[in-house]
């Protein structure tokens, strides 16, 4: 999971140390895709890791989504967004937040067309401005997606 976000060139790297506890701590709020083929040896390629807000716990949060440059452009983002989305609403969580910088178009259409595939209304608005970050960092925008319907 670290090397894929690292070589993702877009998302703030965590320590690898991070990765490893989340994968132990936030497993039913995470999901890592692995190629499974024939030819392959389960290799990860992509993961989003998340969890419920402490203090809104219907409420899921999105913390990274990341896939191998390899395996990009053939839907395995939205494959593991939904497929966790599907195991949290099941489990009670009717809304769904990420933040998203401006610049950050795959991820935007990423939400933008989970919502639209669950007939949720998609609320944006700024959640923390750039003065609140160190450098050169865009402001964070909030991505909130939901009511979120239960199947």
């Amino acid at each position: 999971m670290w090397r894929i976000a690292r070589d993702s060139g877009e998302l703030d790297l965590n320590s690898p140390y991070s990765y490893v506890m989340w994968c132990r701590d936030f497993s039913a709020t995470s999901v890592v895709a692995r190629v499974t083929d024939v030819r392959a040896d389960g290799t990860p390629v992509g993961f989003v890791t998340g969890f419920r807000r402490p203090q809104a716990p219907d409420t899921f949060f999105v913390w990274q989504v990341a896939v191998d440059e390899a395996a990009r452009g053939r839907g395995v983002a939205r494959r593991m967004l939904d497929h966790l989305g599907d195991r949290l609403i099941a489990d009670g969580c009717r809304f769904l937040e990420a933040t998203v910088t401006p610049d950050n178009v795959a991820s935007e259409r990423l939400f933008r067309s989970f919502a639209v595939s669950r007939g949720a209304a998609l609320e944006r608005s700024e959640l923390f401005g750039a003065e609140q970050f160190p450098g050169d960092h865009e402001p964070e925008m909030l991505f909130r997606i939901g009511p979120l319907p239960a199947h």
